[in-house]
Order: structure tokens, then sequence, then C-alpha cells
């Protein structure tokens, strides 16, 4: 495209621009006009990365060139309502999975953990758990008996809406793909309704649980009935206070942080966002990098907003998703993204 002068007019090219030796003959002898080479645009790689921001943000070419202006990217950053980190690299390695590493499991373990994850409540629980395990130092997806705290939790959901409760042949059919994201989406509305219960304050909480126990212990079928009857065991440890080796009374405390960070992780693959454990920084302050302690959501779709920890800071901040930027490297199964 010809450069225009002040006036608007196109400006006359430059005679050599483009030209090469040795024009295309006509027939009759004569040659063809070359056409003139066109000038590179020098805004034409951010053009590309505002349509790739809008695509994957699902926002319009407008609102995308808003945002990574004000966000004044480094290399390897990204906006933090663009793409997934489920399992990030900040949390420690150790016993952590990556996805890589759970697609390199036999055939024979993915079907195991696919049937354990297809059984409600006390089997999905567990799977999930395992699924999402503790940090190195404990400080993410940590807590004792968070396996059974999940349970409880997910009792409470088909107390309330036994309806988002999937049957139970459909969940061994899905099973038997030996694909654990197969399930996920099968008791994808139930593991959303799980996320809204810890939303609720913690009084309100054990209210519903306990409610939800008497319910289960009188059911027809008898297996609920007796997972109930364990899962009584559980409660009752984490309301009824003991005493330690000194004499002192303590109870134990419930793991409602690790519990949300685990349902959190999940419900990001799949609809996108970042996991507990994520390295971001603010838009607003580049130097203010901190870490994602957990997840806002709405009835549907990716995460509304975030739960972040400034480093050095003790409260959290509640941050939009286009309010952060994701640090490089953050992903613990992708090299590409590895600095």
């Amino acid at each position: 495209m010809a450069e225009e002068t002040p006036q608007g007019t196109p400006a006359a090219e430059d005679p050599g621009q483009g030209a090469e030796t040795g024009a295309e003959q006509t027939p009759s002898g004569g040659s063809i006009p070359e056409q003139p080479g066109r000038k590179p645009r020098p805004d034409r790689a951010r053009r590309r990365a505002v349509r790739a921001h809008a695509a994957q943000a699902g926002v319009a070419y407008s609102v995308a060139a808003r945002q990574l202006k004000a966000a004044r990217l480094r290399a390897g950053e990204t906006l933090g309502n663009a793409g997934r980190t489920v399992y990030p690299a900040w949390v420690g390695h150790g016993e952590r999975w990556t996805i890589v590493s759970r697609e390199a499991r036999g055939a024979e373990v993915k079907l195991a953990d696919a049937r354990r994850a297809g059984r409600l409540p006390g089997g999905r629980a567990e799977h999930l758990v395992e699924r999402f395990p503790p940090g190195l130092d404990d400080t993410f997806y940590a807590g004792e008996r968070r396996a059974e705290l999940l349970a409880l939790v997910y009792l409470v959901v088909a107390d309330d809406s036994p309806g988002l409760v999937p049957a139970a042949l459909d969940l061994a059919w899905t099973a038997a793909l030996g694909e654990e994201t197969a399930v996920d989406a099968v008791c994808a509305d139930l593991d959303r309704a799980a996320r809204r219960v810890l939303d609720s304050g913690v009084a309100e909480r054990w209210r519903r649980i306990e409610a939800a126990l008497v319910k289960a212990q009188h059911d027809r079928e008898w297996r609920v009935r007796y997972e109930a009857d364990l899962l009584v065991l559980a409660y009752r440890a984490f309301v009824t206070p003991g005493e330690d080796a000194a004499g002192e009374p303590f109870v134990v405390r419930a793991p409602w942080a690790g519990v949300r960070q685990v349902l959190d992780a999940l419900l990001v693959i799949a609809d996108d966002g970042h996991a507990p454990g994520t390295r971001v920084r603010t838009v607003d302050s580049p130097r203010a990098e901190g870490t994602v302690v957990g997840a806002c959501w709405g009835p549907d779709g990716p995460p509304t907003g975030y739960e972040v920890r400034i480093d050095g800071e003790v409260a959290t901040r509640t941050c939009k998703p286009e309010e952060i930027v994701i640090l490089p490297g953050q992903e613990s199964d992708a090299p590409a993204l590895v600095l």
C-alpha cells in the first residue's frame, strides 16, 4: 500500500522498490509492468496479537487492543482473561502431577482412575484429591482429610439438588472409556454446584452438611447409607473437640481452602482460566507480583475474578481476569513456556 502524503494523496513509489531483473514477457514481446512490493507494516505483529487475544478472551477487537496496551506485556506473558493453567509450576514438583505425566499413565491405571472418579461421593472426592495433591510446602491444595470434607460437600449438593447428580449407570458407562475428563464432563454441573457451596459462610456449610448426612443415613439405597455412616465419623472429627498429648483441647481444622483450590483447578480444565498457585502480576503495577489463591465463578464459563495475594502482603485482592498478567513459564507441562 502506498504511503499517504499529508494531503491524503498517495505518494510516488520508488521506481526501484520491489523491482526484479528480467520482467515477464508478453506473447508479443512486450513486458508486463511489475507490481510494486508491499511495504512492511510495523504494527502487523501487534494486530495479529490483538486478534489472537480477542479470539482467546472472547472480546471485541477494540477491547482486546485496549487491554493489551494497558498490560504492557513482556516476553512470554499473557493476560489473565486468556489461556489456561492447570498445574502451575510454581506450586512445586515432587508428588505434583502434570498433564503430560497423567497422559503417560497406562491404560489400566487410567481406567481405574476414571471408575473411581465416577463413584459418588467418596470415590470422586478421593480421585480429585489425588489428582491435585499439595505442593512442596503445603501452602496450596493442602489439609488433613480433604477427601472426606469434599465428599461431605458433594452430599450437600445431592441433598439440595438431586437432579444434578448423574445416574450411576451413566457414570459407569462413561468411566469405561478410561478418560477422567469424560467423567468430568458428566459431573460438570455437580462440580460447579459443589464449588458454590464453599461460597457460603462456615456455619451455614456445617448446618447443610449435618442435614445432608441425616438424610443420607435414611436413604433407601444401602450404599448411600453405608457411605453416609463412614462420613459421619469424619464430620464428628471436625466438629467434636479432642485433647492433645498435653491435655489441651483442640479441634481438627477443616481444610476448606484446600478443597476450594481442588475444585478451582478442576473447573479450569473445562472452562479455561488459571488454577491456584499461578504466579501473576497486576496490570496497574508491573512490579506487584503475587500468586492466585482462588477463583471466583459464575453460573457457567471461566472465572469471573481471582483472589490474588501480592508478595509481602497478608490480605488478598480480588482482581478481574483482565487486571492480572500471567508470568511466563507457569504451566508445568508446557516446555515452550519455560524460560
